[in-house]
Formats: structure tokens, C-alpha cells, sequence
């Protein structure tokens, strides 16, 4: 079928991606790159022999899908430029939303399998619950006898007072207050991030050179870099704060000269 025969939906599909690129990756990758054009409910990629170099990205909304397929066509996505149509079939994520998804027939058996699984492992779970609940009663029985001992109230606080921070600090979203820089400082990025994504996402903007992922065990961290300081003051101000995954808004900064 032509692709302009195909009547525009919420998902489209994507074909002649690079196969070498792990399934992973992948996902992430599209997921951060189509996430600029609105908010994506899924990203379907498989490496199966029939389904590999293809990928279905399901968008909430129709304008979202629309922008997507007109901006990204041909664009360069490891190498290969990507061929954008929209899906011939409705996906499941968007039929269960509208009430029409119907289960196909060898997904009705396996969720029944799992269903089954599930009951035995919920049964047994239960059991062992039930068995602990019963020595805990035992224990409580045999300590209400037994003097109480004096609590190491002292302690306790402290502990609490150390941990507080921790549970209680989230991530700063302020960027840093810097002059302006062809180097842009990019906070926030999520657990395997690559620098092909970075790539991805900064190479939209003029004067765009290279990015630089700087992994650390507080938090990974990217340099990227511009031809000069104006084009870096554009794409800090097109990317700061995109959702590069559902948790982790990048927080960008210029770099210290």
C-alpha cells in the first residue's frame, strides 16, 4: 500500500533503521528523539528476523504523530536515513485507550498461562505470609513475659536525621548561572544514556559539533559542543528541560570557561 493511501493516526512506522544497534538502545533512542513532537505512550522494536531495521512509535495525540512523520522523515538515525510512514493497523496501546482492542487469539492463551502462573505464585505467596504471620505471633507471644528493654532512643533519631536528606532531596532543575560559552553542560541524563542519543537530539541546531558523555557514580553528565556561543544559546534554550525519558528532564548549562 502507498503510503499516502494510509489514513493519518497516532502511530507511525519506521523502517530501514540500523539492525546492528542493540534493542535497548534502540527504544531509548527513538524514545528521547520523538518525544520533542509530544508525549510517547510506546516504542515497539523488535529484533526478530521479520521485524528487524523497523520500529512503531505510538504517540498520545494525532498532531504529535503528524509532526513527527513530516519533521523526521529521511533523517539521519545512525547512519541510515530513516523511512517514515503512518501505521496501516491501530496499535494496542491505542485501541485499549479507545475500547476497541480485541486480544488476538495466541495472546488470549498466553495471558491465560500467565494468569495461571500468577494465581499458583499469589497461593504460595499467601502461604508463606500466612506461615510468618503465625511465627511473628509466637515471638510476640513468648516476649510479653520478658521485661521490656530500655530503647536506644538516642540512636534512632540520628539515623533518621542522617538518612533525611537523601529520601527527602530531589533534583535540582535550576541550571547553572554561567556566561555564555560555545560549550553547553548537560545535567540529569538518565542510566545509559549514549552519546548517539545526545547526538541525536543536539545535531537538530545549527552550528552543532560533537557531544561528549561523561559517566560518574553521582550522575551522568555530557559536554556538547558549538560552532559558537549564539548557536549554543539557541539549543540551550530549544532543549532545556525535554523529557529524554519519562523521569529525567536534562537541565542544561553553559560550561565553565
Amino acid at each position: 500500500m502507498d503510503d499516502i493511501e494510509i489514513p493519518p493516526n497516532k502511530t507511525i512506522y519506521i523502517n530501514n533503521l540500523n539492525e546492528k544497534i542493540k534493542k535497548q538502545e534502540l527504544r531509548k533512542s527513538l524514545y528521547a528523539m520523538f518525544s520533542q513532537f509530544g508525549t510517547v505512550l510506546d516504542v515497539v522494536a523488535l529484533k526478530t528476523l521479520r521485524m528487524r531495521g523497523q520500529a512503531f512509535i505510538v504517540f498520545k495525540d494525532l498532531t504529535a504523530a503528524t509532526s513527527a512523520k513530516r519533521s523526521m522523515q529521511n533523517f539521519p538515525f545512525y547512519d541510515k536515513p530513516m523511512k517514515i510512514q503512518f501505521s496501516r493497523t491501530k496499535s494496542d496501546v491505542i485501541a485499549k485507550i479507545d475500547g476497541t482492542y480485541q486480544p488476538h487469539p495466541k495472546t488470549s492463551e498466553k495471558l491465560a498461562q500467565i494468569a495461571a502462573v500468577k494465581r499458583k505464585a499469589e497461593d504460595a505467596s499467601a502461604a508463606e505470609v500466612a506461615k510468618k504471620q503465625r511465627q511473628e505471633e509466637k515471638k510476640q507471644a513468648a516476649t510479653k513475659a520478658k521485661p521490656e528493654k530500655a530503647k536506644p532512643a538516642a540512636a534512632a533519631p540520628g539515623k533518621a536525621a542522617a538518612s533525611a536528606p537523601a529520601a527527602a532531596g530531589g533534583v535540582n532543575l535550576t541550571p547553572k548561572v554561567m556566561p555564555p560559552n560555545k560549550i553547553l553542560f548537560v545535567e540529569n541524563l538518565p542510566e545509559g544514556c549514549t552519546d548517539m542519543m545526545l547526538s541525536m537530539l543536539f545535531q537538530q541546531f545549527p552550528g552543532y559539533r560533537e557531544a561528549r558523555l561523561v559517566p560518574s557514580k553521582a550522575q551522568t553528565v555530557a559536554f556538547v559542543e558549538f560552532d559558537n556561543e549564539i548557536e549554543a544559546g539557541v539549543a540551550l534554550a530549544g532543549l532545556q528541560h525535554f523529557k529524554i525519558t519519562p523521569t529525567n528532564l536534562m537541565v542544561i548549562s553553559y560550561a565553565k570557561k
